[in-house]
């Protein structure tokens, strides 16, 4: 793959919407009685019996397999770095994107040990990569708008980027891949994480903003000044998400709200990654609560906004390493969590398969 066709269609945004199915509880019940029939004393594997039941339910097979897995990592600029939001120069986005590219960043580092396939992708970056071998070229435009003086995108924006999301999960899906990652590069894409968070969550700037790349006390009060002069200016509209991500969002955290939405519409578990993946997320979660069902939180970022998405996307990360990388790099650390849960449902003897005597009654 090497391109993404995409449109500004909304019919398509509208039918993968509509297309997330419900839960059935019979899969659960199918789940726990093979889990309880292991040879382990009931419930002792704790969570990883919680995911694999999860899993049955989400792809409805008695014993899923995800041999094949993969992070998708969206890469865009933002237009609000012109407020000086970042300790970094915004060329770093670039930079980074040849840099998975070469295989030596840290999400290359840990899909390569988990067996994960990553996948780099232009969805926005403001500089020339056309004709790099490896990458998806995707680019809706070169970087978002500047916030903090206009709206991010326009519509047709928006919904392209919405759309490259699910071309990826719709590829995804055809190449036979079972379980998708989240992953991002943008310096800036805190900024947009937060203001995104400070509306859906009703919170106040400073709660939910943090130093991002690594910002000094001075820089992080003129990032929070940005922020709520973004949200003053844009006025978004918290009961509409789309309002919300079309005026403070950014090109990479549409397309991954999109891809969520495409994986979910065709039974393919997400696991999410931190701050800016969870920012898409939530977004994606208030569109349509049903999807917070295909929904893996992988880590429990340092950003201290991200505890007011994990409230709304409603799960409980299966990693707390005090990580705020980006990339998809807890995503890669926790789907290898979800890959050993599956596998003890499917390759753990029964009781009686093994001849081992159960616990009395």
């Amino acid at each position: 793959m090497t391109h993404i066709e995409f449109n500004e269609d909304r019919t398509s945004v509208r039918a993968n919407i509509a297309a997330i199915p419900s839960i059935a509880p019979e899969w659960r019940a199918r789940a726990v009685a093979r889990l309880n029939s292991l040879t382990k004393p009931l419930g002792s594997l704790g969570r990883l019996e919680e995911i694999a039941a999860r899993l049955v339910e989400i792809r409805e097979e008695e014993r899923p397999r995800f041999a094949k897995k993969v992070i998708f990592t969206l890469a865009a600029d933002h237009g609000v770095t012109e407020e000086g939001v970042s300790a970094y120069p915004k060329a770093v986005t670039r930079q980074m994107v040849l840099n998975f590219l070469a295989g030596g960043a840290a999400i290359n580092v840990l899909s390569r040990q988990g067996g994960i396939e990553v996948v780099v992708v232009d969805i926005g970056v403001d500089g020339d990569l056309d004709g790099v071998a490896g990458l998806v070229h995707a680019k809706v435009r070169r970087g978002s708008r500047n916030m903090a003086r206009e709206a991010s995108m326009n519509e047709a924006e928006l919904y392209s980027a919405l759309n490259v999301g699910i071309g990826l999960a719709a590829w995804a899906e055809k190449q036979g891949h079972t379980l998708i990652g989240t992953g991002e590069m943008g310096i800036g894409n805190t900024t947009a994480a937060s203001a995104i968070t400070a509306v859906l969550a009703g919170r106040p700037v400073p709660l939910v903003t943090g130093r991002g790349t690594g910002l000094d006390e001075p820089g992080l009060r003129r990032k929070i000044e940005v922020i709520e002069r973004a949200l003053e200016f844009n006025r978004p509209d918290r009961s509409d998400p789309l309002d919300l991500l079309r005026k403070v969002g950014g090109l990479e955290v549409a397309g991954l709200t999109g891809l969520i939405i495409g994986a979910a519409s065709r039974r393919i578990p997400v696991v999410i990654d931190g701050f800016i993946s969870s920012a898409a997320a939530a977004v994606a979660c208030s569109l349509e609560p049903k999807v917070r069902n295909f929904l893996f939180a992988g880590h429990r970022s340092s950003e201290p906004g991200h505890a007011a998405l994990l409230e709304i996307i409603g799960d409980t990360p299966l990693l707390d390493l005090q990580m705020r990388l980006g990339e998809g790099t807890g995503a890669a650390l926790a789907m290898t969590l979800i890959d050993a849960a599956a596998r003890i449902l499917d390759e753990m003897a029964t009781f009686s398969s093994a001849g081992v005597s159960e616990a009395s009654a």
